[in-house]
């Protein structure tokens, strides 16, 4: 290859680079979904409206602007309602749904509040939905990151590791549970929640022991035993994670 054909060459392998780069950080910047991926797309893509309303036409009280934005606050409303939350927030279906109605009731006073622009109801409106959009987005994602990464392990040992019976499966989660826990007993609230603390490590130190609990039964290996022990931690799970609702 002489010296002018290895410079066109190269040329061309910078371009194609260059060109695949954005396409690639694009794709990896979007939401991760799966059964186990405490994650709803709409939601995520709901920010976009909520930081154009949050961060520039709020500020501002630029009424006309909050207007123009409800053709795609209901575009995005309208799939963040048909969203389906993954396995892992089974549990928070109620609370979701019931957190898409009060969204849907303020986006209808908003949308009153745009046509004729009534500035003060509009800009209360505004300031309405950019709270319950932070109330979704904390009703799917724990306060510390060490409970989420506890959640993810008991939710793969809860809903088909003790169903399935496979004592293999369930000692294998349980010791993985064991090293979330340990991570999860050093935690630190932060200072705004700080007001918690007291309930939070009481239900952290139970939540703590029946854990050790539910590995201490494994020796048995009586499903009735260890399926009891189970729900124990569950139960303490749940307890623990509704000390911030």
């Amino acid at each position: 290859m002489n010296k002018r054909t290895f410079l066109i060459a190269a040329s061309c392998l910078i371009a194609l680079a260059a060109f695949s780069a954005p396409a690639y950080s694009q794709k990896s910047q979007k939401p991760k979904t799966g059964e186990n991926v405490a994650e709803v797309p709409a939601l995520t893509e709901f920010h976009t409206v909520i930081f154009k309303i949050w961060h520039t036409a709020w500020p501002k009280k630029d009424v006309a602007m909050l207007s123009g934005l409800l053709p795609e606050i209901q575009k995005r409303a309208d799939q963040l309602t048909k969203a389906k939350l993954p396995g892992i927030l089974r549990e928070k279906k109620a609370t979701w749904e019931e957190g898409i109605e009060k969204l849907s009731a303020i986006i209808k006073d908003y949308r009153a509040a745009s046509s004729p622009i009534d500035s003060g109801k509009l800009l209360d409106a505004a300031e309405q939905l950019h709270s319950q959009y932070e109330r979704l987005v904390r009703t799917i994602h724990p306060v510390l990151e060490e409970l989420e990464n506890f959640h993810i392990v008991l939710y793969q040992l809860y809903h088909y590791d003790k169903a399935s019976g496979d004592l293999k499966k369930i000692g294998s989660s349980v010791s993985a549970l064991k090293l979330k826990m340990d991570g999860l007993d050093k935690a630190v609230l932060p200072e705004r929640l700080k007001a918690k603390s007291e309930s939070f490590n009481r239900e952290r130190s139970a939540l703590s022991a029946s854990v050790t609990e539910l590995e201490g039964s494994l020796a048995s290996k009586d499903m009735k035993v260890i399926g009891e022990k189970i729900e124990l931690m569950h139960s303490n799970y749940q307890k623990l994670e509704r000390v911030f609702e």
